[in-house]
């Protein structure tokens, strides 16, 4: 069926009328009625009936108004749909250390079907920039981890996670089911660029900054040094789960504050497309079931107390 007849036949069976009908389409009375003849002869019925007054719907009539409504209501949703597609944006998340990766697939789900004109790209960073491609502006939103400075920044914790020891397998301590942070003190472990955020740099290091060791710049990187260089060191939990492989073995660690993830965004920026990817993670995050050892922080939509960052608002 022809949307413009149909539209023909709505506007003549609301106003009841063919010349007013034709004035509120902005058409002439000639075409219209031509349609609605069109439309009549493909459904080999009448629809109207003619009166002194103007028009009256016939039992056929009244049975396609409701679903010639119907039609054009869909119709006018799919080209709404159709030219948001045409018009797409762009949020570009930045992801470190995998921090908050695993909610990821929800908030896409949700995101595909409230804003199909959204291309989330996603930036990996280097754990030399614990901001996540925030403070060289090449994201507009970060899935991170604390503690590092976040001056400039509005955070929203998302969880806890705890952490592991990257060991390689034949090391002594590899057999065990915990160890204690006291226990790496002294040994060979990979190590972050100086220059690197002090306080990202002083926590992986837990603190051990003399440490001898290779310096890295990837969580791949720090793998490679587990196997190539002997070397240990401590990774978020998750590590485990993603990066398992022959000749590194992952044991938790006790006695070190677990990492806090979050979200972070610059704090002078607003955007309601960054805003809404920004709660799509979050619910996400929060209506998850956490892998193993993965803690909850807060309610959704409350910035959590996060110490250490000087957010002025929450994301």
């Amino acid at each position: 069926m022809d949307l413009r007849a149909l539209r023909c036949f709505v506007a003549v069976a609301e106003e009841g009328h063919f010349g007013r009908a034709a004035v509120r389409l902005h058409l002439a009375q000639p075409p219209l009625s031509r349609r609605i003849r069109d439309l009549e002869a493909d459904l080999g019925c009448r629809l109207f009936d003619r009166i002194p007054t103007g028009a009256r719907l016939t039992a056929a009539g009244r049975v396609l108004l409701p679903e010639a409504r119907d039609l054009l209501a869909r119709a006018e949703r799919a080209r709404e749909r159709v030219r948001a597609a045409e018009s797409v944006r762009e949020v570009v998340l930045g992801a470190v250390a995998g921090a908050g990766l695993d909610s990821c697939p929800a908030a896409l789900a949700v995101l595909r079907d409230t804003r199909p004109g959204l291309r989330l790209r996603l930036h990996e960073a280097p754990v030399t920039d614990p901001s996540g491609g925030l403070r060289e502006r090449r994201a507009d939103l970060a899935l991170t981890r604390l503690p590092f400075d976040t001056s400039g920044l509005a955070v929203r914790q998302l969880g806890v996670e705890p952490l592991v020891a990257a060991l390689p397998a034949d090391d002594a301590l590899a057999a065990r089911s915990r160890l204690h942070v006291r226990e790496l003190a002294g040994r060979p472990r990979f190590r972050l660029p100086a220059g690197t955020d002090a306080r990202w740099r002083a926590y992986w290091l837990a603190a051990d900054e003399d440490a001898p060791g290779p310096v890295v710049a990837s969580v791949e990187e720090c793998l490679h040094a587990v196997v190539w260089d002997g070397v240990t060191g401590i990774l978020p939990a998750g590590a485990a789960r993603r990066h398992a492989r022959p000749g590194i073995a992952f044991v938790p660690v006790d006695g070190h504050p677990p990492s806090r993830v979050v979200l972070a965004r610059r704090a002078d920026a607003s955007d309601p497309l960054v805003d809404a990817v920004a709660d799509a993670l979050a619910d996400a995050h929060a209506s998850a079931d956490p892998p193993a050892g993965l803690h909850a922080a807060v309610p959704v939509g409350r910035p959590a107390p996060v110490a250490g960052a000087q957010a002025s608002r929450p994301v």
